[in-house]
């Protein structure tokens, strides 16, 4: 069964559809790319299936369950995470806080027992900041863990979301053009930690630009033009396609 399941999903604005009549999946272990031109509803459907845009019509199934009307934190609660086009990090929080506030739904421990200072709370931050400093660690950002993180790149930026994402643990986890802005190396070596988390059992469901990224990283790819699924199967396949040519790269 695949973790995420999107039966005949749509979404209006202003009576038009902005998607509509979506079907696809992703599967956990794997890397699904959704692709398309501008304007094609890609980060529409990403915002459906985070519980942030409510649909239209169709069904949004995560393990078999259907999810369709739940709100983004109790899909968050049950392992929904994602990073957006747009970075959204706390500015003036370090890097390692930034990081640490993705840690926020496994925490156990109430308030009051971290304001009161109670040993376990204590325990609990101790083992969150280890848990993220493993993270920083993992994308290689360990030296920049007491930097703002306004003062950073923004290819570094992003690999706080990213981070701060991962923090998480989902069990389904959405990109939304990870390595935008970012070179090829910075982008392969990603590429690497999110063929990583896939390989842990997570599914991942990236949208992207960078047809390099996506061909050689994605598992099976779907492709949107004007809301509808117009093409989808291995990357090759997909980037050959007639109608994807015309649509997505315009000849």
């Amino acid at each position: 069964m695949s973790m995420l399941t999107l039966h005949e999903v749509g979404r209006d604005f202003g009576g038009l559809p902005a998607v509509d009549s979506l079907s696809m999946a992703a599967e956990a272990g794997k890397i699904t790319g959704l692709i398309g031109p501008n304007g094609a509803g890609k980060t529409t459907v990403v915002n459906m299936i985070a519980g942030l845009l409510k649909l239209s019509r169709g069904r949004v199934e995560l393990d078999g369950q259907d999810v369709s009307t739940m709100e983004a934190q109790h899909l968050s609660h049950m392992g929904v995470s994602r990073t957006f086009q747009n970075i959204r990090l706390i500015k003036e929080a370090s890097v390692l806080e930034n990081v640490l506030a993705g840690f926020h739904r496994h925490e156990t421990t109430s308030t009051l027992s971290s304001l009161l200072g109670l040993p376990s709370a204590f325990r609990e931050r101790r083992a969150l900041l280890r848990r993220s400093m493993d993270l920083l660690e993992r994308f290689d950002m360990a030296d920049l863990a007491d930097w703002p993180a306004a003062s950073l790149s923004y290819g570094h930026q992003r690999r706080i979301e990213m981070m701060r994402a991962l923090a998480t643990e989902p069990r389904l986890l959405l990109l939304d053009e990870p390595v935008a802005g970012m070179n090829d190396a910075e982008a392969y070596s990603l590429a690497e930690i999110f063929r990583d988390v896939a390989a842990q059992g997570v599914a991942i469901l990236l949208i992207e630009h960078n047809m390099r990224f996506v061909r050689r990283l994605c598992d099976h790819v779907c492709v949107l033009a004007s809301g509808r699924l117009i093409s989808q199967g291995a990357a090759e396949t997909v980037v050959n396609d007639p109608r994807v040519i015309e649509a997505y790269l315009g000849s």
